[in-house]
């Protein structure tokens, strides 16, 4: 019996002491889990924007917020009503610098770094009539950048203000920068109004930019340093801005740089206002002309202030990127690799871990892994820790940095601290990169994630929630997702196929024989005036020409301020920059009727939209087109196309065509209800057949129709290359028509996707040199004596495009109103566009009151006097000139 017990009492203790072995093996193994959860850099590598309590741009996929004055404020700039005004007046009454100025520059500055020290320069600066500013900007070790240091000089004291740490008061400046009774002096302000927003809603109104100033007195160079050795004798170092200013304290020579880029500046500005004002206007009808050129640095200033900073926003992270790194991998090393469909998804695999690591680290992309590195990466597929780390490294070694304090360390912190996501990226085969975002986030952030929480990754968690409500959908809502799905489908197919594939505007000068700008071009342009002769090379990042030849007008003699003004690749209406198209505000099928000194090398009324945007500003236009087609009783359709050999017969006779206040059909709804009656017919409800082939029969002037007819109307509108599809596909041939034949292969060019598809000839960067070569009416169009209409195949004929009505809609304006008239009818299609899109980001300078006209000059292919009527070899191809 003792035996026993002993037994039991050993049972026991054998048991609690294997427990306690398998209990302590789990908790070292959920420690060892927890310790490299916890292994990100961040949680011993400390960063000052982490100190922000109030970051009004994270690094989200949510667009930017701007500031809001009161509850009705639109998304429009909120102070755009003052920069308009100070647009209208652009007149100058007062000095910037005074004889009391130091220009010695002593060491005597106040540094800013508390409330109380803000508070003082505010009062200071709201009783001053103009100050000047600069900024110093860190971006390698941030996503989206942030403003480390505001240099600010009155005409008696400078003041270095910290914004790292009065980040959080900042705003506290937003008064005085928007204060239009103030002048803020700048020098190359384009990024610094921007930056501004960004970081603190401070909003610039009424701004001098001496940048600006060097443009309208065509200084062969409009750097600062240039201006300060010209006008100061002072030399300063540019490698300085290059240096990371988020340290603290600053070295002396960063201080020293940091106030001389705005200490100067107010006497600069001094300066250029002098020789302004001493420009002499060869033109001159009144009194103030003196001041004209004063008036145009002003208002080329203040336009940069109506600028909104956006987010670079995209459909998957890395997108845009990867689709970089293989068309230059593409461009360098052929098809070979680049064409590889396994090499392109690891690039886009990669691209997407850089830009989510990028974000929720709050660094650069070159920092967190560069573009070589991710090339080789996809290249070798290194599969051990070390492997990826020497590829890394190798891929960095021959990477230029303008200098080494900026070079990044390579690998970063961010892959050493994560490796093991580079084994699933380079082995997994899932091409989904939605289901990477989400692996990626829920890895690295959240709960159990390795990486900390903070103002700039938070919001990254709002993509994680809407994609998984998405997967809780009911079964009754099922049909509504897969629509929403589909939908998004067409439009990334949409974007891929029909966006600029390329930037398209270059933002290279032109100038004129005696130093005045006269437009923004690419570079296309710039070397065709190169290579014959006509120019000269100024400048050469960016590129600049000065034309050797007087051309024929200036672009602000007209008014023109738009061809004066550099462009950003960026849709007008919501400011998206990862794909764009060109849009035609005024449609093609009235534009390419209109005289020739209305339409040639004006790209004023072309702009870039995003796919959302042109689909508004599309719909609306094809809304106005129907109310134009009532107003002046001219239909938008063709109703029936016939070869000339028919065109006797026709004209002959009243029922062959449909008279011309009858409404038309247009060739989608024809061929759509052709292929339904052709596949669908006998299946389809009597009623809905009935409907469909009314459509048909309307086209077919009535008559009955058959099923030669149905396969005919297939074609109407197509391209060449869709109808040899179609009769490849379907097996029919249909070459061979007689009386009832459509149209031929070689006549019919859709023109109603009036800005996805004929792009070819736009110009390149909106300049006033617009590179269009001279169309062909779209189609004749004749009348029979009993007032039918007929249109003939012996010419281009734009169906999609209402060629017809167009033509006919532009000689009634030219009979009756004259330019005059076509002149409204354009100011009628850009407010059009205007009340369809509400568009933010229009290039300054564009105006619905735009005049379009112009004269030419003597080099140029559309005087008259240059018109050969045979093309030699070597005049064959057009060419752009002023």
């Amino acid at each position: 019996m003792e035996n026993k017990h002993k037994l039991k009492i050993a049972f026991t203790v054998t048991c609690l002491a294997v427990a306690s072995i398998i209990l302590v093996n789990k908790f070292r193994k959920h420690r060892k889990r927890k310790q490299n959860s916890t292994s990100c850099y961040l949680k011993s590598e400390a960063k000052p924007q982490h100190n922000f309590k109030r970051v009004l741009a994270n690094n989200s996929y949510a667009p930017f917020k701007h500031l809001k004055l009161d509850e009705n404020s639109t998304d429009l700039h909120p102070y755009e009503s003052e920069i308009k005004a100070l647009l209208e007046k652009t007149q100058l009454e007062f000095q910037f610098s005074n004889e009391t100025m130091d220009m010695s520059m002593s060491d005597k500055y106040v540094w800013v770094d508390d409330e109380l020290k803000l508070k003082e320069l505010v009062e200071v600066l709201s009783k001053e009539r103009v100050f000047a500013v600069d900024t110093e900007q860190h971006s390698l070790r941030s996503f989206l950048g942030f403003t480390a240091l505001i240099q600010i000089s009155t005409r008696d004291e400078d003041y270095l203000v910290d914004t790292i740490a009065v980040h959080d008061i900042m705003g506290l400046l937003g008064s005085v920068f928007a204060n239009p009774n103030i002048c803020k002096v700048f020098h190359g302000s384009d990024n610094d109004v921007i930056w501004l927003q960004r970081d603190f809603h401070i909003y610039v109104v009424n701004l001098f930019d001496t940048a600006k100033a060097c443009d309208v007195l065509s200084k062969p160079q409009r750097s600062l340093a240039y201006l300060l050795e010209t006008y100061c004798s002072v030399t300063t170092n540019k490698l300085y801005q290059r240096e990371d200013w988020r340290q603290r304290p600053l070295s002396i020579d960063m201080v020293e740089y940091a106030r001389m880029d705005a200490h100067y500046l107010l006497y600069i500005a001094d300066r250029l206002v002098s020789e302004l004002k001493d420009q002499k206007n060869e033109n001159s009808a009144t009194l103030d002309d003196d001041l004209h050129f004063v008036s145009e640095a002003i208002r080329r200033s203040n336009a940069l202030c109506l600028q909104l900073f956006t987010k670079d926003l995209e459909a998957s992270p890395g997108q845009s990127a990867a689709g970089s790194i293989i068309s230059r991998h593409l461009n360098d090393h052929g098809r070979s690799s680049a064409n590889n469909s396994q090499f392109q998804d690891l690039v886009r695999r990669l691209c997407c871990w850089r830009d989510l690591m990028a974000r929720l680290h709050d660094e650069s992309l070159r920092y967190v892994l560069s573009d070589n590195a991710i090339v080789s990466l996809a290249e070798t597929t290194p599969l051990t820790s070390t492997d990826i780390c020497t590829t890394i490294s190798q891929a960095d070694i021959d990477m230029d940095f303008l200098n080494s304090n900026s070079t990044p360390r390579s690998p970063s912190s961010i892959v050493l601290s994560h490796l093991d996501d580079f084994r699933y990226l380079l082995q997994n085969e899932t091409n989904n990169l939605d289901d990477l975002f989400q692996l990626i986030l829920k890895k690295h952030i959240g709960p159990n994630g390795s990486c900390p929480f903070s103002l700039y990754n938070y919001g990254l968690l709002s993509k994680t929630n809407i994609k998984s409500s998405k997967r809780l959908v009911s079964k009754a809502s099922g049909y509504k997702l897969l629509k929403k799905v589909a939908r998004k489908a067409s439009r990334e197919l949409f974007v891929q196929k029909f966006s600029c594939k390329s930037p398209v505007y270059h933002n290279c000068r032109i100038y004129a024989n005696d130093g005045r700008l006269l437009c923004y071009c690419d570079r296309r342009k710039l070397e065709w005036y190169v290579q014959r002769d006509l120019a000269k090379i100024v400048d050469e990042d960016p590129p600049a020409i000065m034309l050797l030849f007087e051309p024929k007008g200036r672009p602000e003699d007209e008014g023109n301020d738009f061809y004066i003004q550099s462009k950003k690749n960026i849709c007008v209406g919501c400011g998206e920059g990862n794909h764009y198209l060109r849009y035609r505000i005024i449609p093609s099928c009235y534009r390419i009727h209109f005289p020739e000194h209305l339409k040639s090398h004006r790209s004023h009324d072309i702009v870039l939209v995003c796919v959302d945007c042109h689909e508004k500003a599309h719909s609306s236009a094809e809304r106005y087109k129907k109310k134009v087609a009532l107003e002046f009783g001219i239909p938008l359709f063709v109703h029936k196309v016939v070869n000339s050999n028919e065109e006797q017969d026709v004209s002959g006779s009243s029922t062959s065509v449909l008279k011309l206040g009858d409404c038309g059909v247009s060739p989608l709804e024809l061929r759509t209800a052709a292929m339904a009656l052709i596949r669908h017919g006998p299946r389809m409800p009597p009623q809905r057949r009935e409907e469909l082939k009314q459509v048909v029969k309307k086209y077919y002037g009535g008559r009955e129709i058959s099923e030669e007819d149905l396969e005919k109307a297939l074609l109407v509108g197509m391209s060449p290359h869709e109808k040899r599809r179609l009769r490849k596909k379907r097996g029919i041939s249909l070459n061979n028509t007689s009386s009832n034949n459509i149209v031929s292969d070689n006549d019919v060019k859709g023109d109603n996707v009036d800005s996805y598809k004929n792009e070819v000839h736009e110009p390149d960067n909106g300049s006033s040199l617009d590179i269009m070569d001279p169309s062909e009416p779209n189609g004749q169009v004749n009348s029979s004596s009993d007032g039918a209409v007929f249109a003939t195949c012996s010419s281009k004929l734009s169906l999609l495009g209402h060629g017809p009505h167009g033509k006919q809609v532009v000689d009634y304006l030219l009979k009756n109103h004259g330019e005059v008239g076509i002149q409204e009818f354009c100011q009628r299609w850009r407010q059009v566009f205007v009340e369809s899109i509400n568009p933010r980001f229009l290039p300054a300078g564009w105006d619905v009151t735009h005049s379009g006209r112009r004269e030419f000059g003597d080099f140029s292919v559309y005087n008259p006097a240059n018109k050969a009527p045979v093309a030699t070899k070597d005049e064959g191809k057009q060419h752009p000139v002023v």
